[in-house]
């Protein structure tokens, strides 16, 4: 069984390759959103057209990553979201209701002290993560039935 896994959220730290690393030869397809913050946040007004507004900068930009995203959070059988420590990260807490919404299997990854927070979003996951290794054994264990040892 392949799963196909979208990994949302915070884009200023490791996690992603943390991840990837760590499943490495279990049958996964990652995706995620476009993680080059100027290019995600320029990419409307880039093929688009400039645009004198910031507001309209932002509405063309999100748009155009929007198409990326839900792509991507429909076709995955598993989505992981995580909520960094430095950043509210709003578009983050949008694709967990998302893919709640459509019934997806999800996985929120956050710290400790985010917690209360983050509670109507934890309750409408599968699952709840601090570190990323526990997201990779998650999957393992999906996959294979193995538990960390």
């Amino acid at each position: 069984m392949t799963l196909n896994v979208y990994l949302s959220g915070e884009i200023h730290t490791d996690w992603r390759e943390q991840i990837i690393a760590g499943a490495e030869g279990l049958d996964v397809r990652f995706n995620s959103p476009v993680t080059d913050h100027a290019a995600s946040d320029d990419c409307g007004v880039a093929i688009m057209g400039a645009e004198p507004s910031k507001f309209w900068h932002d509405n063309k930009g999100a748009k155009l990553n929007a198409i990326r995203t839900r792509k991507g959070i429909e076709d995955a059988d598993v989505v992981v979201v995580r909520f960094g420590e430095k950043y509210k990260q709003w578009n983050a807490a949008f694709d967990a209701g998302y893919a709640a919404a459509l019934g997806k299997s999800l996985i929120v990854l956050h710290g400790a002290d985010h917690q209360h927070a983050l509670k109507e979003v934890d309750a409408a996951a599968l699952a709840v993560a601090e570190e990323p290794v526990q997201v990779v054994q998650m999957l393992r264990y999906v996959l294979t039935g193995g538990l960390p040892g």
